[in-house]
């Protein structure tokens, strides 16, 4: 309900490009006969971030013919952004296999058997739902001990299709802070699913908005609570107040009845800087706030609010994660290694390391009188984050990419334990409780539905929901395989077959990766990739290549910047192994991924058409040389680098997918996805890309969706439709 300060940095930095990461078959998009309702709803949103956005489309006009199509409404543009789409509706939707796929894919989504899951605060667990019937979603609670029994008495707090027609508003939910001790909540809603929201003040007893209440009209903005009359907030105040990637640099305490025009920043970040953000974090031995200031996408600096606005800046690396409070210490993940002083002299460690040291001893005098260890990394077991309850501090840890989750506690020093939980598998914590020592845990795998699982008070979880099979897993098998890279290193990946599979090169296979971000890929149930691919005789891999987080963040770091090769490198070589070793041959592999990953599967068709027959790419950067100059793009320097640095520009321009393309090359007929109204990676990329090939001559298919933001849509209906095109796309390259 308030903001874990440990998720802060995922939710802000790396969910910017992390949404189609996780089962990524299965995120929203939207039906056709809502597409011009939605242009009209999109044009009225965009209009004030395009105008920011062409005045920056500068340098390489001159030299890109496909310039006009970063005009994100433009008259031309959307004409042939709906040219597009209807050959590729035409041709796929003709296909007699896409009403079936898309049926299937709705049952998934639209099924009452889901993982009903939320946050446990004050006896009750609060939840956003979406079904048919609630295709927006809808926001409620009920007693925790009906929930834990299997009968929950759901009260409806807040119904977001209610309210959207109501207000003749698009709503899509983006969270929920409540303060503790009042029924006052601060809502966040976007338009479409965009990054820029609302942010309303919300009764709970009433179930209404208060009315001169504290609101925030759209912006990529947020706030938390201080007290019931004070709000850190972050949002659009004008000119110098923005970085150039688009979030907000200051950060002000905001009283009830102010103008939100009159607040005068407590913090100012720098004009080099990504962001910065507020955040809040409620224990049993009190509240704290902390201001994060994003020097870089990947590189922090923390400061912890007083209620009269007076900063304390937290000692730590500027390469770190912090993770929340626990018994007044302060928990960091450390993404290099740090030497520290302390009043018992001065201590060094190691990348990768979980510590903690106390935050009243820092008050104090400023110093710090000791830094405790929690996490020191292992050969392949690398930390991912932490959750603090009010009775203990939960890790979550990967080892060798399987899920495992540490149960510490504190006094005068840590206390580790394994929970009990099944191994060889996607390890979550999905949930914990502020105030009492209550853990709500998540667990999966390929053939493995999602599973829910709670426990107190360190006692063994017990599981309190489970999904039911979407597809037949008798005779499907789960394995890890190791590919090598061009230098050497060992790469993993997953795969899932049919046990009695010829090794003949005959099975038809999708690579999926990511490789960015320190975002891991790990096992996970997807109904849509079994009923729709497996069950028809599939095999499904997924890559944990370098630029992920598997092996902690050298993993990571391995394949940042100048080293950008070695993520594609990585892909690449998993590809060759799947056809060494007979699983697949170039006719059968397809390769998919989204954003980030979307950069990944570009590159490696440009560099290597020889090895797949298919290609899905989802809402990818693909014109890296202008990159920063859109949207979201420059929040990303510290990932990919500069191009406005001659050498910089020069690493990138060697894999940069849209400046690679060669009118002489066999690629296959790709398959190109993207959103108009995503306000984070900016369609654009997409466009050009597909134009241009479309210019040399080559067979491609291109979608655009007009709303729903970077997570592909904001409807439940919407999934099944995108799903029904990839999948019939696929399967014609693949298994025809």
């Amino acid at each position: 309900m308030r903001a874990i300060l440990g998720l802060i940095v995922l939710g802000l930095a790396a969910a910017a490009l992390y949404f189609l990461v996780i089962n990524p078959t299965e995120q929203a998009t939207m039906t056709g006969e809502e597409t011009a309702t939605e242009e009209a709803v999109a044009s009225e949103d965009i209009a004030d971030m395009e105008q920011d956005e062409m005045s920056a489309t500068d340098m390489a006009a001159e030299d890109d013919p496909n310039i006009w199509l970063e005009e994100v409404l433009g008259d031309e543009a959307l004409d042939w952004v709906r040219a597009r789409n209807d050959e590729t509706f035409a041709d796929i939707k003709a296909d007699p296999r896409y009403e079936g796929f898309y049926e299937e894919a709705l049952e998934v989504y639209t099924s009452q058997d889901r993982i009903v899951s939320g946050e446990p605060r004050d006896g009750f667990l609060y939840n956003f739902w979406q079904d048919e019937a609630h295709v927006r979603g809808i926001w409620r609670r009920s007693p925790l001990d009906a929930y834990l029994a299997g009968t929950p008495a759901w009260d409806v707090i807040l119904d977001l299709d209610a309210l959207g027609a109501e207000e003749d508003q698009n709503w899509v939910w983006d969270g929920a802070d409540c303060l503790r001790g009042s029924s006052r909540c601060l809502i966040a809603m976007s338009h479409g699913g965009s990054d820029a929201n609302f942010v309303r003040e919300f009764d709970m007893e009433t179930r209404t908005f208060v009315e001169g209440g504290f609101y925030l009209d759209e912006a990529k903005q947020g706030a938390v609570w201080v007290n019931e009359d004070l709000v850190l907030v972050r949002t659009d105040w004008g000119e110098g107040t923005m970085s150039s990637s688009g979030y907000p640099l200051n950060v002000g305490l905001w009283s009830r009845g102010q103008p939100i025009d009159d607040v005068a920043p407590i913090f100012e970040g720098a004009e080099t800087d990504t962001f910065a953000f507020a955040g809040s974090s409620e224990t049993p031995e009190g509240s704290y706030n902390v201001i994060y200031r994003g020097v870089s996408f990947f590189e922090f600096e923390y400061f912890l609010v007083a209620e009269d606005g007076t900063l304390t800046q937290l000692p730590a690396p500027h390469l770190s994660d912090m993770s929340g409070f626990h018994k007044g210490q302060i928990i960091f993940g450390l993404n290099e290694e740090w030497t520290v002083e302390t009043t018992q002299g001065e201590r060094t460690f190691a990348s990768g390391s979980v510590v903690s040291y106390s935050v009243d001893d820092l008050l104090d005098d400023g110093t710090l009188d000791a830094v405790h260890t929690l996490f020191v990394p292992e050969d392949r077991v690398a930390f991912q984050s932490a959750a603090p309850s009010g009775g203990a501090l939960y890790l979550s840890l990967l080892d060798n990419v399987a899920g495992r989750v540490l149960r510490a506690t504190f006094d005068n020093g840590w206390t580790m334990e394994d929970v009990d939980l099944p191994g060889n598998g996607r390890v979550g914590i999905s949930a914990t409780d502020d105030m009492e020592d209550s853990v709500f845990y998540t667990y999966e795998n390929f053939l493995i539905p999602d599973s829910l699982y709670y426990s107190q008070n360190g006692s063994t979880p017990n599981q309190v929901q489970s999904l039911p099979e979407w597809f037949d897993t008798e005779g499907l098998v789960a394995r890890q395989e190791i590919a090598v890279s061009a230098d050497g290193e060992r790469i993993p990946y997953f795969i899932v077959h049919r046990a009695d599979i010829e090794y003949d090169g005959s099975t038809p296979t999708i690579l999926y990766g990511y490789g960015g971000f320190q975002i891991s890929m790990r096992p996970s149930y997807s109904g849509n990739v079994g009923r729709l691919w497996l069950a028809n005789g599939g095999a499904y891999a997924v890559a944990n290549i370098r630029g992920g987080g598997e092996f902690g963040p050298e993993w990571h770091q391995a394949a940042l910047h100048g080293n950008r090769q070695r993520a594609f490198d990585d892909f690449i070589a998993i590809q060759e192994h799947l056809i060494e070793t007979g699983v697949t041959s170039p006719e059968h592999l397809g390769i998919m991924g989204g954003s980030n990953g979307g950069l990944l599967v570009g590159a490696s068709m440009t560099q290597r058409p020889d090895l797949t027959n298919a290609v899905v790419c989802q809402v990818p950067l693909l014109d890296m040389l202008r990159y920063h100059l859109l949207l979201a793009g420059a929040s990303w320097i510290g990932e990919y680098g500069d191009p406005e640095i001659p050498e910089q520009r020069e690493y990138i321009a060697e894999y940069s997918p849209y400046q690679n393309l060669d009118p002489d090359a066999d690629y296959p007929r790709a398959f190109f996805y993207t959103s108009t109204r995503d306000d984070r990676v900016h369609p654009g990329h997409a466009r050009k890309m597909v134009a241009r090939m479309i210019q040399q001559g080559h067979d491609v298919q291109y979608f655009e969706r007009i709303e729903g933001g970077h997570s592909g849509g904001a409807n439940l209906a919407q999934s099944a439709e995108r799903v029904a095109l990839e999948y019939v796309y696929l399967t014609r390259q693949l298994m025809d």
